[in-house]
Protein backbone atom coordinates (compact mmCIF):
# COMPACT_ATOMS: atom_id res chain seq x y z
CA UNK A 1 0.00 0.00 0.00
CA UNK A 2 2.91 2.36 0.63
CA UNK A 3 4.25 1.72 -2.87
CA UNK A 4 0.78 2.14 -4.34
CA UNK A 5 0.34 5.45 -2.51
CA UNK A 6 3.76 6.53 -3.75
CA UNK A 7 2.68 5.86 -7.35
CA UNK A 8 -0.54 7.79 -6.75
CA UNK A 9 1.35 10.75 -5.31
CA UNK A 10 3.87 10.75 -8.17
CA UNK A 11 1.00 10.81 -10.66
CA UNK A 12 0.03 14.24 -9.35
CA UNK A 13 3.50 15.70 -9.93
CA UNK A 14 4.20 18.01 -12.87
CA UNK A 15 7.54 18.41 -14.72
CA UNK A 16 8.24 21.55 -12.64
CA UNK A 17 8.20 19.49 -9.43
CA UNK A 18 4.90 20.93 -8.20
CA UNK A 19 1.95 18.69 -7.40
CA UNK A 20 -1.70 19.34 -8.07
CA UNK A 21 -3.75 19.29 -4.88
CA UNK A 22 -5.77 16.35 -6.22
CA UNK A 23 -5.89 14.43 -9.49
CA UNK A 24 -4.79 16.48 -12.49
CA UNK A 25 -8.11 15.56 -14.12
CA UNK A 26 -10.49 17.16 -11.60
CA UNK A 27 -12.46 20.24 -12.62
CA UNK A 28 -12.96 21.56 -9.08
CA UNK A 29 -9.85 23.76 -9.17
CA UNK A 30 -7.78 21.20 -7.30
CA UNK A 31 -5.57 20.76 -10.35
CA UNK A 32 -3.81 23.91 -9.10
CA UNK A 33 -0.71 23.81 -6.89
CA UNK A 34 -1.04 25.07 -3.33
CA UNK A 35 2.08 25.94 -1.36
CA UNK A 36 0.83 24.19 1.76
CA UNK A 37 -0.41 21.07 -0.03
CA UNK A 38 2.95 20.69 -1.77
CA UNK A 39 4.83 21.07 1.49
CA UNK A 40 2.71 18.43 3.21
CA UNK A 41 2.83 16.18 0.15
CA UNK A 42 6.61 16.35 0.24
CA UNK A 43 6.53 14.66 3.65
CA UNK A 44 5.33 11.54 1.84
CA UNK A 45 8.29 11.59 -0.53
CA UNK A 46 10.60 11.98 2.45
CA UNK A 47 8.98 8.98 4.14
CA UNK A 48 9.79 6.67 1.22
CA UNK A 49 13.18 8.30 0.59
CA UNK A 50 12.26 9.57 -2.87
CA UNK A 51 14.98 12.21 -2.60
CA UNK A 52 14.77 13.24 -6.25
CA UNK A 53 11.10 14.25 -6.09
CA UNK A 54 11.48 15.60 -2.57
CA UNK A 55 14.20 18.04 -3.59
CA UNK A 56 12.53 18.87 -6.90
CA UNK A 57 9.31 19.92 -5.17
CA UNK A 58 11.13 22.22 -2.78
CA UNK A 59 13.19 23.72 -5.60
CA UNK A 60 9.91 24.46 -7.38
CA UNK A 61 8.60 26.24 -4.28
CA UNK A 62 11.77 28.32 -4.10
CA UNK A 63 11.38 29.09 -7.81
CA UNK A 64 7.86 30.38 -7.13
CA UNK A 65 9.14 32.70 -4.41
CA UNK A 66 12.03 33.93 -6.55
CA UNK A 67 9.65 34.58 -9.45
CA UNK A 68 7.50 36.75 -7.16
CA UNK A 69 10.35 38.28 -5.17
CA UNK A 70 9.25 41.81 -6.09
CA UNK A 71 5.97 41.18 -4.29
CA UNK A 72 7.75 39.98 -1.17
CA UNK A 73 9.90 43.12 -1.31
CA UNK A 74 6.79 45.32 -1.37
CA UNK A 75 5.33 43.48 1.60
CA UNK A 76 8.58 43.94 3.53
CA UNK A 77 8.64 47.68 2.79
CA UNK A 78 5.05 48.13 3.93
CA UNK A 79 2.77 45.70 5.72
CA UNK A 80 0.13 44.44 3.25
CA UNK A 81 -3.34 45.90 3.62
CA UNK A 82 -5.17 43.56 1.23
CA UNK A 83 -5.23 39.80 0.66
CA UNK A 84 -3.71 40.01 -2.81
CA UNK A 85 -0.62 41.75 -1.39
CA UNK A 86 0.26 38.68 0.67
CA UNK A 87 2.27 35.76 -0.67
CA UNK A 88 -0.36 33.85 -2.63
CA UNK A 89 -1.58 30.39 -1.71
CA UNK A 90 -2.09 28.87 -5.20
CA UNK A 91 -0.02 28.77 -8.39
CA UNK A 92 -0.17 27.36 -11.86
CA UNK A 93 1.82 24.10 -11.61
CA UNK A 94 3.61 24.73 -14.93
CA UNK A 95 4.02 28.52 -15.31
CA UNK A 96 4.30 29.24 -11.54
CA UNK A 97 1.99 32.23 -12.03
CA UNK A 98 -0.38 33.37 -9.28
CA UNK A 99 -4.11 32.96 -9.65
CA UNK A 100 -5.70 36.34 -9.27
CA UNK A 101 -9.31 35.53 -8.49
CA UNK A 102 -10.51 36.53 -5.04
CA UNK A 103 -9.13 34.02 -2.52
CA UNK A 104 -8.11 33.66 1.11
CA UNK A 105 -4.47 34.36 0.29
CA UNK A 106 -3.47 35.44 3.79
CA UNK A 107 -2.05 32.06 4.80
CA UNK A 108 0.91 32.67 7.05
CA UNK A 109 1.31 29.02 8.01
CA UNK A 110 2.42 28.15 4.46
CA UNK A 111 5.25 30.71 4.69
CA UNK A 112 6.35 29.31 8.02
CA UNK A 113 6.30 25.80 6.61
CA UNK A 114 8.55 26.78 3.70
CA UNK A 115 11.20 27.83 6.22
CA UNK A 116 10.58 24.78 8.39
CA UNK A 117 10.77 22.20 5.60
CA UNK A 118 13.81 23.62 3.88
CA UNK A 119 15.80 24.11 7.08
CA UNK A 120 14.96 20.57 8.22
CA UNK A 121 15.94 19.05 4.87
CA UNK A 122 19.21 20.97 4.87
CA UNK A 123 20.05 19.57 8.31
CA UNK A 124 19.32 16.09 6.98
CA UNK A 125 21.86 16.57 4.21
CA UNK A 126 19.59 17.24 1.23
CA UNK A 127 20.84 19.68 -1.42
CA UNK A 128 17.69 21.73 -1.16
CA UNK A 129 19.41 25.14 -0.99
CA UNK A 130 21.11 25.63 -4.34
CA UNK A 131 22.84 29.01 -4.17
CA UNK A 132 22.84 32.52 -2.71
CA UNK A 133 19.53 33.29 -4.44
CA UNK A 134 17.78 30.66 -2.35
CA UNK A 135 19.45 31.93 0.82
CA UNK A 136 18.38 35.49 -0.07
CA UNK A 137 14.73 34.55 -0.56
CA UNK A 138 14.69 32.61 2.73
CA UNK A 139 16.07 35.67 4.51
CA UNK A 140 13.37 37.78 2.89
CA UNK A 141 10.71 35.40 4.18
CA UNK A 142 11.97 36.12 7.68
CA UNK A 143 11.70 39.87 6.99
CA UNK A 144 8.24 39.26 5.53
CA UNK A 145 7.02 37.55 8.71
CA UNK A 146 8.41 40.45 10.72
CA UNK A 147 6.66 42.99 8.47
CA UNK A 148 3.23 41.35 8.74
CA UNK A 149 3.80 40.89 12.50
CA UNK A 150 2.82 37.23 12.24
CA UNK A 151 2.34 36.77 15.99
CA UNK A 152 -0.90 38.79 15.89
CA UNK A 153 -1.67 39.00 12.18
CA UNK A 154 -5.22 38.09 11.21
CA UNK A 155 -4.85 35.57 8.40
CA UNK A 156 -7.16 33.13 6.60
CA UNK A 157 -5.55 30.12 8.25
CA UNK A 158 -5.15 26.56 7.03
CA UNK A 159 -8.77 26.36 5.84
CA UNK A 160 -8.67 29.68 3.93
CA UNK A 161 -11.61 31.13 5.84
CA UNK A 162 -12.11 33.74 8.57
CA UNK A 163 -9.56 36.53 8.95
CA UNK A 164 -8.52 36.08 12.55
CA UNK A 165 -5.43 35.13 14.52
CA UNK A 166 -4.93 31.36 14.16
CA UNK A 167 -2.78 29.37 16.58
CA UNK A 168 -1.84 26.95 13.78
CA UNK A 169 -0.52 29.86 11.68
CA UNK A 170 1.41 31.45 14.54
CA UNK A 171 2.87 28.04 15.43
CA UNK A 172 3.93 27.27 11.87
CA UNK A 173 5.74 30.60 11.60
CA UNK A 174 7.35 30.09 14.99
CA UNK A 175 8.55 26.60 14.01
CA UNK A 176 9.89 27.89 10.70
CA UNK A 177 11.80 30.74 12.29
CA UNK A 178 13.32 28.47 14.94
CA UNK A 179 14.35 25.92 12.31
CA UNK A 180 15.92 28.36 9.86
CA UNK A 181 18.17 30.11 12.40
CA UNK A 182 21.21 28.15 11.23
CA UNK A 183 20.64 29.23 7.62
CA UNK A 184 19.75 32.94 7.84
CA UNK A 185 19.53 35.67 10.45
CA UNK A 186 16.46 35.48 12.69
CA UNK A 187 16.04 38.15 15.39
CA UNK A 188 15.34 36.46 18.72
CA UNK A 189 12.50 38.92 19.29
CA UNK A 190 10.55 37.33 16.43
CA UNK A 191 10.69 33.97 18.14
CA UNK A 192 9.85 35.32 21.58
CA UNK A 193 6.78 37.20 20.32
CA UNK A 194 5.56 34.11 18.48
CA UNK A 195 6.04 31.85 21.50
CA UNK A 196 4.19 34.24 23.81
CA UNK A 197 1.33 34.62 21.34
CA UNK A 198 1.03 30.88 20.83
CA UNK A 199 0.92 30.19 24.57
CA UNK A 200 -1.83 32.80 24.96
CA UNK A 201 -3.90 31.33 22.12
CA UNK A 202 -3.69 27.66 23.10
CA UNK A 203 -5.43 25.32 23.54
CA UNK A 204 -7.81 27.13 21.14
CA UNK A 205 -7.22 27.69 17.43
CA UNK A 206 -9.01 31.04 17.09
CA UNK A 207 -11.90 33.11 18.39
CA UNK A 208 -14.49 31.43 16.14
CA UNK A 209 -12.92 27.94 15.99
CA UNK A 210 -11.73 26.85 19.44
CA UNK A 211 -11.26 23.15 18.64
CA UNK A 212 -9.78 22.63 15.19
CA UNK A 213 -8.08 19.85 13.23
CA UNK A 214 -5.41 22.36 12.16
CA UNK A 215 -4.00 22.31 15.71
CA UNK A 216 -2.54 18.85 15.04
CA UNK A 217 0.13 20.60 12.95
CA UNK A 218 1.58 22.06 16.15
CA UNK A 219 2.35 18.49 17.25
CA UNK A 220 3.32 17.11 13.84
CA UNK A 221 5.27 18.24 11.96
CA UNK A 222 6.17 21.32 14.02
CA UNK A 223 6.54 20.04 17.59
CA UNK A 224 6.11 23.50 19.13
CA UNK A 225 3.79 22.64 22.01
CA UNK A 226 4.42 21.51 25.58
CA UNK A 227 3.36 18.09 26.79
CA UNK A 228 0.28 19.50 28.49
CA UNK A 229 -0.70 21.55 25.43
CA UNK A 230 -0.26 18.46 23.24
CA UNK A 231 -2.44 16.36 25.54
CA UNK A 232 -5.20 18.98 25.53
CA UNK A 233 -5.16 19.29 21.73
CA UNK A 234 -5.34 15.52 21.26
CA UNK A 235 -8.10 15.16 23.84
CA UNK A 236 -10.18 17.86 22.16
CA UNK A 237 -9.70 16.52 18.63
CA UNK A 238 -10.49 12.92 19.61
CA UNK A 239 -13.47 13.91 21.74
CA UNK A 240 -15.16 16.42 19.46
CA UNK A 241 -13.91 15.99 15.89
CA UNK A 242 -13.26 12.30 15.10
CA UNK A 243 -16.00 10.70 12.98
CA UNK A 244 -16.48 7.38 11.18
CA UNK A 245 -14.83 8.17 7.81
CA UNK A 246 -12.60 11.06 8.79
CA UNK A 247 -12.06 13.97 11.14
CA UNK A 248 -14.19 17.09 10.83
CA UNK A 249 -12.18 20.32 10.67
CA UNK A 250 -14.22 22.05 13.39
CA UNK A 251 -17.76 21.95 14.77
CA UNK A 252 -20.13 23.78 12.45
CA UNK A 253 -17.95 23.52 9.31
CA UNK A 254 -20.08 24.42 6.27
CA UNK A 255 -17.65 23.33 3.51
CA UNK A 256 -19.18 20.37 1.63
CA UNK A 257 -21.75 20.23 4.42
CA UNK A 258 -24.55 17.82 3.48
CA UNK A 259 -26.40 16.82 6.60
CA UNK A 260 -23.43 17.62 8.80
CA UNK A 261 -19.76 18.50 8.78
CA UNK A 262 -17.63 16.81 6.11
CA UNK A 263 -15.22 14.13 7.36
CA UNK A 264 -11.64 14.74 6.19
CA UNK A 265 -9.58 11.63 5.57
CA UNK A 266 -6.15 13.07 6.38
CA UNK A 267 -7.17 13.45 10.01
CA UNK A 268 -6.75 9.70 10.55
CA UNK A 269 -3.15 9.27 9.32
CA UNK A 270 -2.26 12.55 11.03
CA UNK A 271 -3.40 11.13 14.35
CA UNK A 272 -1.66 7.83 13.56
CA UNK A 273 1.64 9.67 12.99
CA UNK A 274 1.32 11.49 16.29
CA UNK A 275 0.44 8.41 18.34
CA UNK A 276 3.22 6.45 16.64
CA UNK A 277 5.64 9.15 17.81
CA UNK A 278 4.22 8.92 21.32
CA UNK A 279 4.67 5.14 21.37
CA UNK A 280 0.95 4.48 21.72
CA UNK A 281 0.68 1.37 19.54
CA UNK A 282 -3.00 0.75 20.28
CA UNK A 283 -4.09 4.16 19.06
CA UNK A 284 -1.65 4.04 16.16
CA UNK A 285 -3.15 0.74 15.01
CA UNK A 286 -6.67 2.10 15.50
CA UNK A 287 -6.12 5.16 13.33
CA UNK A 288 -4.21 3.22 10.69
CA UNK A 289 -7.19 0.89 10.33
CA UNK A 290 -9.49 3.92 10.12
CA UNK A 291 -7.24 5.32 7.40
CA UNK A 292 -7.34 2.14 5.35
CA UNK A 293 -11.10 1.91 5.79
CA UNK A 294 -11.39 5.44 4.40
CA UNK A 295 -9.64 4.48 1.15
CA UNK A 296 -11.85 3.95 -1.90
CA UNK A 297 -11.64 0.85 -4.09
CA UNK A 298 -8.72 2.36 -6.02
CA UNK A 299 -6.71 2.69 -2.81
CA UNK A 300 -7.10 6.46 -2.89
CA UNK A 301 -7.72 8.73 0.05
CA UNK A 302 -10.22 11.35 -1.11
CA UNK A 303 -10.34 14.80 0.41
CA UNK A 304 -13.48 14.12 2.44
CA UNK A 305 -16.62 12.07 2.89
CA UNK A 306 -20.01 13.65 3.28
CA UNK A 307 -21.29 13.40 6.84
CA UNK A 308 -22.35 9.93 7.99
CA UNK A 309 -22.03 8.45 4.49
CA UNK A 310 -19.88 6.33 2.21
CA UNK A 311 -19.90 9.04 -0.47
CA UNK A 312 -16.76 11.10 -0.97
CA UNK A 313 -16.34 14.30 -2.96
CA UNK A 314 -14.68 14.71 -6.36
CA UNK A 315 -11.24 15.64 -5.03
CA UNK A 316 -9.74 12.18 -5.07
CA UNK A 317 -7.05 11.30 -4.47
CA UNK A 318 -5.98 14.22 -2.27
CA UNK A 319 -2.19 14.47 -2.39
CA UNK A 320 -1.90 15.67 1.19
CA UNK A 321 -3.93 12.72 2.51
CA UNK A 322 -1.99 10.15 0.49
CA UNK A 323 1.29 11.62 1.74
CA UNK A 324 0.33 11.52 5.41
CA UNK A 325 -0.66 7.88 5.01
CA UNK A 326 2.83 7.19 3.62
CA UNK A 327 4.42 8.91 6.62
CA UNK A 328 2.23 6.96 9.05
CA UNK A 329 2.85 3.61 7.35
CA UNK A 330 6.59 3.95 6.68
Amino acid sequence: MIQHSHRILKSMAHPTGLLSAASKKVDTGYDKAWLRDNLYSALGFAAVQDSKQLVKTHHAILNILLKHEFKIDHAIEKKPEHRYQYIHARYHPITLEEFWDEWGNMQNDAVGQVLFNIAKLKRQGYKVIRDENDVRILQKLVHYLASIEYWHDKDNGMWEENEEVHASSVGACLAGLKAVRDVVDVPEELIEKGQDALNNLLPWESVTKPIDLALLSLIYPYSVVSESQRSQILHNVETYLVREKGVIRYVGDQYYNKGGEAEWTFGFPWLAIIFKGLGDKAKYDYYMKKTQDAMNKEGELPELYFAKSEEHNENSPLAWSQALYMVAAA
